[in-house]
């Protein structure tokens, strides 16, 4: 074999280990969906202490500040202290986000009594259109302590910031109204903030009440 055969050959090896280190950081390090970022949910295993839960390698939540649907100002201690069911959409949408607020209601059916211990909680991408009455009106119809929290295009766009979602404007000519494409994600959140479980459309209620049994323990 001459020389040029030589680096060529250990060229295309080269090229291949590289590849296939490509193949395995996206493997751990989560994928890209049509919907938004990267969404992926790490926990250490071999770590006895808490595990910490990210989305894309970034810890979830934050301080924010919006408006509950009975006109009161709702913010992040709100939460504290309490376990949290959390999801982002709009009143507007037409089958995702009423379909995972009432996979969220079945959860908490299943998982009761340990569900008695958590606030779900529906937070609008849309504030132009989700005012308070519009949001009073659209929680009642899944359970009744579910609080909904609107505020101002700005206080949106902070806590969709500090929670990781896409959300997005989408004016069709054909519509007389815009819609919003965004990630659909229900959030699992523990009394101190920490992010527990993300819960995707393919979830199914079952996975969410085991886990809710599993993060809080009956007597």
């Amino acid at each position: 074999m001459n020389k040029k055969r030589i680096i060529r050959t250990v060229l295309i090896l080269i090229a291949a280990l590289g590849f296939s280190a490509l193949i395995a950081w996206v493997q751990v390090n989560g994928y890209r969906t049509s919907e938004g970022p990267a969404i992926q949910v790490l926990s250490d295993q071999t770590n006895t202490s808490k595990p910490e839960k990210t989305v894309a390698g970034t810890s979830v939540g934050g301080p924010f500040t919006l408006t509950d649907h009975r006109g009161n100002i709702f913010t992040d201690a709100n939460l504290r202290g309490q376990y949290t069911l959390i999801y982002f959409g709009f009143t507007f949408c037409p089958a995702i986000c009423p379909t995972e607020l009432q996979k969220m209601t079945a959860a908490l059916k299943q998982a009761a009594p340990a569900s008695d211990k958590i606030l779900p909680v529906f937070i609008t991408i849309d504030p132009d259109r989700d005012t308070q009455d519009v949001m009073a009106k659209y929680v009642a119809q899944f359970r009744d302590n579910m609080v909904g929290l609107y505020g101002t295009q700005a206080q949106i766009d902070a806590v969709l910031k500090a929670y990781r979602i896409y959300a997005r404007k989408v004016q069709d000519p054909a519509m007389t109204e815009y819609t919003m494409d965004h990630s659909s994600y229900i959030y699992f959140m523990g009394p101190d903030g920490d992010l527990i479980g993300i819960y995707g459309v393919n979830s199914t209620p079952s996975e969410i009440a085991s886990a809710i049994r599993e993060a809080i323990p009956q007597p």
